[in-house]
């Protein structure tokens, strides 16, 4: 049986790596903060965004290139960022590194990876992009960046949605903490999980590498939500952007943005692109649904935007084109696959996607991923304001 008929959507992959990960390390990937209430509300905005099915156009390959930041690619998605890859799967980062230079798509490497800049430098494609969590000191700023080029990374991505660590209850409860230690409790849970475990076994329990050079060394394990990469952070002002604009010669993305009135004067501080998103949940609880912010940014600003939270396949990666995305990111749903299926499930699930758009533009008589129809709201049957 193909994996196509085993495992033909997202949900399929997310079942499975639950059943290959020990308890702690799930419930760091999948979960939010507070209720989860925001990571709910990503989901229920997206389904009721409704796109108008068009009949008649004949047989056509719909072509699902697009260009963004002057780049031409041949898909219109690629990795998000996501914190010690390496604790969902061993060698998480170099698998989807090298998966991105495969399918030309971009892969961006956390600031609190468990693997470096340097150590995945021989794994990137040309399309490599660097997530940076702001450092307080100057200096490491500094050092930070001329790693990130010396390695290849040509886009750097600034985070602002993380002023101050959030609570992750979810994740908290699961004692999970930064490097991780296995008490009892959690070697019961590793256990259960021989493949993982093995992996691990081969590599090393992950840590945060790219960040070993700033902080000393230590014995003692902090709390997950309260890891070394927060005592080095500070929360950025508008100061901040424009030092990191005039210090970086490459592209340059605000990621966390919401509220249309912030995203305004971006352009002036030099910035190429806005990552509209909510954390996936994982920051603030009452925080709106990522597409619904998506849709009020897009009216309020000609640069580019990226959009991620929630995208569950082919079909929210269209609405987010339709609700005016310039590119779509996805993090989990990598990981998913990766600790679904190992190294092929991160090809697999480019392929899902990529089909999966290609389905639903037929559907839709879209030739190309900017001849979307207009959205509507399915809740009210009317535009979507």
């Amino acid at each position: 049986m193909s994996l196509h008929n085993r495992y033909p959507a997202i949900a399929d992959l997310r079942t499975r790596a639950r059943t290959r990960m020990p308890k702690f390390v799930w419930e760091y990937l999948d979960s939010a903060t507070g209720t989860e209430a925001t990571q709910r509300r990503n989901r229920s905005a997206l389904d009721w965004i409704g796109l108008h099915p068009s009949i008649l156009h004949g047989e056509f390959t719909p072509d699902l290139g697009t260009q963004f930041l002057g780049v031409e690619r041949p898909l219109p998605f690629g990795i998000a960022p996501v914190g010690m890859s390496g604790l969902m799967w061993p060698d998480a980062e170099g698998h989807l590194a090298r998966a991105a230079a495969r399918a030309q798509i971009p892969y961006s490497l956390s600031t609190v990876a468990s693997q470096s800049p340097e150590d995945v430098a021989p794994h990137l494609g040309p399309d490599a992009w660097f997530q940076m969590y702001p450092p307080r000191d100057q200096a490491i700023r500094t050092d930070m960046l001329k790693r990130a080029r010396a390695a290849g990374f040509s886009t750097l991505v600034l985070t602002v949605d993380v002023p101050v660590a959030s609570r992750r209850e979810r994740q908290t409860r699961s004692g999970l903490t930064q490097p991780p230690r296995l008490t009892p409790r959690l070697l019961a849970q590793v256990a259960t999980t021989p493949a993982w475990a093995w992996g691990m076994a081969q590599r090393g329990m992950p840590r945060m590498r790219g960040l070993e050079k700033y902080t000393p060394k230590t014995e003692s394990a902090l709390s997950s939500t309260q890891h070394a990469g927060y005592l080095l952070r500070t929360s950025p002002d508008w100061e901040y952007v424009s030092w990191l604009r005039d210090a970086w010669d490459g592209a340059f993305v605000l990621k966390g943005v919401l509220r249309a009135r912030d995203a305004q004067p971006l352009k002036s501080r030099g910035v190429d692109a806005i990552w509209v998103s909510n954390h996936a949940g994982r920051q603030f609880d009452a925080a709106p649904a990522s597409i619904d912010a998506l849709r009020e940014i897009r009216a309020a600003t000609d640069l580019p935007l990226i959009f991620d939270s929630g995208i569950e396949g082919g079909l929210d990666i269209l609405r987010a084109y339709a609700c005016g995305a310039d590119f779509v990111m996805l993090g989990r749903a990598f990981h998913y696959a990766l600790a679904a299926l190992g190294p092929i499930g991160v090809d697999h699930l480019i392929e899902i996607l990529t089909k999966d758009i290609e389905a639903n533009m037929g559907q839709l008589g879209a030739r190309t991923i900017r001849e979307l129809p207009s959205p509507f709201d399915l809740s009210a049957s009317g535009p979507v304001a």
